[in-house]
């Protein structure tokens, strides 16, 4: 098979959808790996070092597309890209199609078989592709938020972990899954007052088990959302259904209550964000302002940290790429439970069952597309 990483185009992006021990692996399994010139660089990774274990370094993006079977990527493909794909090529990579319907289109005319890293997922319920990704936004965003709550920068003025004799700052995070653990742990270890709210009880008892009880835990409702998020500094959007929409947690009215200068770090946007007034941002367009609340809704943030990003995503999305390489989609799809999750389109038909009932298509099942 013929692999193609073209370099990430989209704004602020600096990941690689491959490293060169990938690189090695799959020339040394007889496959051809194809580079566009730079891709690597934002990860600090140079043409030679993916020259030296077999790849082939080519100028142009056209040329990538044209020639490689399956399309390695980071993102999502953008507008300039949507010519260059063809039908039967796979595109393994970040989709979001759930709020993604002209792109959707797209791949539905051109009838690619679109394998998507965030529907991914293991018999537990685990979403492997996406842990890695999840894990360093969780932890960016107390980051970030404590930025933005600094005067300077529009916010309340507090320092997250307080000073003796002074109240710490309070976070609230919406989510008790890998963003929302990882973001308690760099807030816990901010010195802040951490709430975290889920809609499951046993995952309350598990985070409350591993923070030994430093955390406050509350069954998530419209009731709990409100009085926690009124007194909060910093709220975290961290809510996830897998391959769906986010349900929007927070209302107009509801943010009409939080505090001014206090800050929400969306996580949740790539999937259509937690709060109702939530809007894609970029790393250099991060914030905007409503109703005097600060809102960082930048999608794609671990791609400002692009080298631990870069090696933390091909760690999880390696193997399974690998496997189609070797053999075929359909046999691979077909014979690994975990890795047919991630199939959302093939042959003009939507085979996520999130993405069909978001965007209104019919879903279609993997085994009758495949067979």
């Amino acid at each position: 098979m013929i692999i193609g990483v073209p370099k990430e185009i989209k704004e602020d992006e600096y990941r690689v959808a491959i490293v060169p021990a990938g690189v090695r692996a799959l020339v040394l399994s007889g496959h051809k790996v194809l580079i566009e010139d730079q891709a690597g660089c934002g990860s600090g990774i140079a043409n030679f070092e993916y020259e030296k274990e077999g790849a082939e370094i080519l100028s142009k993006r056209k040329d990538i597309f044209s020639h490689a079977d399956m399309i390695m990527k980071v993102k999502e493909p953008i507008r300039s890209e949507y010519d260059l794909l063809r039908e039967d090529q796979i595109l393994y990579t970040f989709l979001h199609l759930a709020v993604a319907p002209e792109l959707t289109n797209v791949l539905l005319e051109r009838r690619v078989i679109a394998i998507a890293y965030e529907t991914v997922q293991l018999k537990d319920g685990s979403l492997p592709l996406l842990i890695p990704m999840s894990e360093i936004a969780g932890r960016m965003s107390v980051h970030e938020g404590a930025k933005y709550l600094k005067n300077n920068k529009g916010g309340r003025g507090i320092l997250l972990g307080g000073v003796p004799g002074v109240e710490q700052g309070k976070v609230v995070i919406l989510g008790g899954g890998v963003v929302g653990i990882n973001a308690a742990k760099m807030a816990l270890g901010s010195g802040a007052s951490v709430t975290l709210l889920d809609i499951d009880l046993a995952k309350l008892r598990y985070i409350d088990d591993i923070f030994g009880g430093r955390i406050k835990t509350l069954m998530s409702n419209s009731h709990t959302i409100i009085e926690a998020i009124k007194d909060a500094d910093l709220v975290i959007g961290a809510v996830l259904i897998p391959g769906a929409r986010t349900p929007r947690i927070i209302t107009r009215d509801i943010l009409s209550m939080m505090k001014e200068g206090s800050v929400i770090v969306d996580v949740s946007i790539d999937q259509g964000g937690s709060a109702e007034t939530s809007r894609e941002t970029s790393h250099s367009d991060p914030i905007y302002i409503v109703d005097g609340v600060i809102h960082y809704c930048v999608a794609n943030m671990p791609g400002v940290v692009a080298r631990t990003s870069s090696f933390a995503l091909t760690n999880a999305t390696f193997p399974f790429a690998l496997k189609i390489a070797n053999n075929g989609y359909r046999n691979a799809l077909l014979e690994d439970t975990n890795l047919d999750k991630g199939l959302n389109l093939a042959n003009g038909k939507v085979t996520c069952r999130a993405v069909a009932d978001a965007l209104g298509y019919e879903y279609v099942s993997v085994e009758e597309v495949l067979k």
